[in-house]
């Protein structure tokens, strides 16, 4: 279990742990802390201070500057650099098996179906949740690897890599407005009040746009793509 907290809410963090220990309790279960981990997300302004004490119940959980999330490398500093460093180590092995394909006389055609099933689609998984916090140094680096990728004959496409992800962003935001049982379809806004009292021009989405209130809610794929396609 992860437990994940900001930099001013560890009342919360102790009051949520007591319930998922009464929860154990009360199945007969075991809250086993040494498989738990803590990682605490900071303002900018209040990172460097010294780091909070954990709560009382929270003693025997390890705190974490970083968790893998459904395959996501997260660092509390909400940056995607862990996770991209961890995509070109991983990538770079599978170039190591696609060569040694290449040896054995696997076709050039099967080599490239190959490499955008294995390195492509890694890095493209889940790019909508994680590509809005890469740095441009950190997209230097990936298009500097996808470039090298097409170097060595792997790759046929010239796409960049913010282009592949824009790509991915609107194959996804497509999906989830059209099919109403998209696991996402309910977090979609209702549609907006002048959409319903006149006739409007044809748009993407007729759909209430969402307040901002801090930056990082911007971040959020929805937000993105509902700012994005509202002209």
């Amino acid at each position: 279990m992860y437990l994940v907290i900001t930099a001013d809410n560890n009342h919360i963090c102790e009051e949520e742990l007591q319930q998922v220990q009464e929860w154990a309790n009360d199945n007969n279960l075991r809250l086993n802390t040494s498989k738990c981990k803590e990682i605490t997300f900071q303002l900018p302004r209040i990172r460097a201070r010294k780091s909070q004490n954990l709560p009382p119940l929270c003693l025997d959980i390890k705190r974490v500057q970083q968790i893998t999330v459904l395959g996501v490398v997260t660092n509390n500093r909400l940056s995607a650099s862990d996770h991209i460093n961890y995509l070109i180590t991983s990538s770079a092995r599978l170039l190591y098996a696609l060569r040694v394909f290449r040896a054995h006389g696997l076709p050039q055609q099967s080599l490239n179906d190959v490499y955008r099933a294995t390195v492509q689609a890694k890095i493209l998984y889940a790019a909508p949740a994680w590509s809005v916090f890469s740095t441009a140094g950190d997209k230097v680096r990936l298009n500097s690897f996808l470039r090298r990728c097409r170097k060595l004959g792997y790759s046929e496409g010239s796409m960049t890599f913010e282009d592949m992800c824009a790509e991915a962003d609107e194959q996804l935001f497509s999906r989830l407005i059209n099919d109403t049982n998209h696991v996402l379809h309910r977090l979609l806004p209702p549609p907006a009040t002048a959409s319903q009292r006149y006739n409007l021009r044809s748009r993407r989405h007729i759909l209430q746009l969402p307040e901002h209130h801090i930056r990082l809610l911007d971040s959020n794929f929805l937000v993105r793509m509902l700012d994005k396609d509202c002209y």
